[in-house]
């Protein structure tokens, strides 16, 4: 069977996007052969929604240029080609490295004449693959603090899940409409948006669903937390785009009681009224892998 990409999104955080995410992993792993790529690098939770101790630790490094002052000739091109500023020339004219802005690119190194300019590398992050419950794969990212750069932490963690070979592959992203963001959304089959019946909920899913109908996938919706408030703002937002369906999943306190517990609804609370409504999701998905 090739490889069916489901990917949860939401324009901005504190939608349940993860616990949407870690119950249909639980629920279809029970059909499917699958793989949960948490890719929400600077605060991945799904292991913590799941219970479960992240394992398997893998380095993540990017490239880090080194200067040989003796080989310089002080032409400035590689701070002139470096696009994030992370390359400044100093008042002897010699280039000088601000880590923190580097994305590890290599542009500078190609383009320096004198061959002055060496690979190093510095680590930026982990992923992590964690089995559940013999069920199903979790591959997590995970920046180190301080780090600023979480492209390549995304890129690593994607790349480890599809190593997997698994039939599918649901992807939980970070909150928003960033280029991490984008990127974790490529190839998916199909992308579902979990927001809230809110305004601001409102508002930020339109933003995902902008970006959803430039990358040209099939669209769900998710109102989460049904019930706190009216979800007529949600559906003018919906009405404006091309969305296949719309789901929701009610406000309860199982899922507050999932959280404290550390287990899924799935397996904590599967006959609540949010458990059953995110079954409905999977039997959906179910149908059109």
């Amino acid at each position: 069977m090739a490889l069916f990409k489901v990917s949860i999104t939401g324009g901005k955080g504190g939608t349940g996007k993860s616990t949407v995410a870690v119950n249909l992993a639980v629920f279809l792993s029970r059909r499917m052969d699958l793989v949960l790529a948490d890719l929400d690098v600077e605060a991945p939770n799904d292991h913590i929604l799941l219970g479960v101790e992240l394992q398997n630790k893998e380095d993540v490094h990017v490239m880090i240029p080194f200067f040989n002052y003796e080989k310089c000739t002080k032409c400035g091109i590689c701070a002139d080609i470096c696009d994030n500023g992370a390359i400044m020339m100093t008042f002897e004219k010699l280039p000088m490295l601000i880590p923190s802005l580097c994305s590890g690119c290599k542009a500078c190194m190609y383009a320096c004449r004198d061959k002055a300019i060496a690979e190093g590398k510095r680590l930026v992050g982990y992923t992590y693959r964690t089995e559940v419950n013999n069920e199903f794969s979790l591959v997590t990212g995970l920046m180190i603090e301080g780090e600023e750069r979480a492209f390549p932490l995304v890129l690593a963690a994607h790349d480890r899940a599809l190593s997997l070979n698994k039939s599918l592959l649901l992807v939980d992203t970070s909150a928003g409409s960033s280029n991490t963001v984008s990127y974790a959304l490529e190839g998916s089959d199909l992308i579902i948006a979990v927001t809230e019946p809110t305004p601001l909920g409102a508002s930020d899913l339109s933003l995902i669903l902008e970006l959803v109908e430039k990358i040209g996938c099939k669209a769900w919706v998710v109102i989460n937390k049904a019930g706190i408030g009216s979800d007529e703002h949600v559906k003018e937002v919906v009405s404006k785009f091309d969305v296949d369906e719309v789901f929701k999943v009610p406000y309860s306190r199982e899922v507050a009681e999932s959280y404290v517990e550390g287990k899924p609804l799935a397996i904590l609370s599967p006959n609540s009224r949010s458990c059953l409504s995110i079954r409905e999701i999977a039997e959906a998905i179910e149908e059109v892998v």
